[in-house]
């Protein structure tokens, strides 16, 4: 079993309710291509590096979550690359210590 982290930042002006619903999408689609979410880590609003479109702030979620197949990353993040609210993501493997 692999495990990987999902790092998400949604749009800093996206609503609870809207937050909350692209968090459980992401959520339904790791569990669609047979992966398991054993964590998420809400961080709440910050401030971007940098400006992205046109907004200088996000909410951050880390997603962790296992997952037997090794096509899983690949599929969710083709999912949330095109996810209204979703300004930037990155999926990583973590290493087994």
């Amino acid at each position: 079993m692999h495990k990987y982290e999902l790092t998400v930042v949604v749009s800093g002006k996206a609503e609870e309710e809207v937050r909350a619903a692209v968090i459980e999408k992401i959520k339904e689609q790791i569990a669609r291509f047979n992966g398991t979410v054993t964590n998420v880590d809400d961080w709440g609003k910050r401030k971007l590096a940098y400006e992205i479109q046109k907004m200088k702030e996000g909410y951050y979620y880390f997603i962790t979550f296992e997952s037997e197949d090794s096509n899983c990353p690949n599929e969710v993040e083709s999912r949330v690359r095109i996810m209204d609210n979703v300004i930037r993501y990155l999926c990583v493997r973590l290493d087994a210590k």
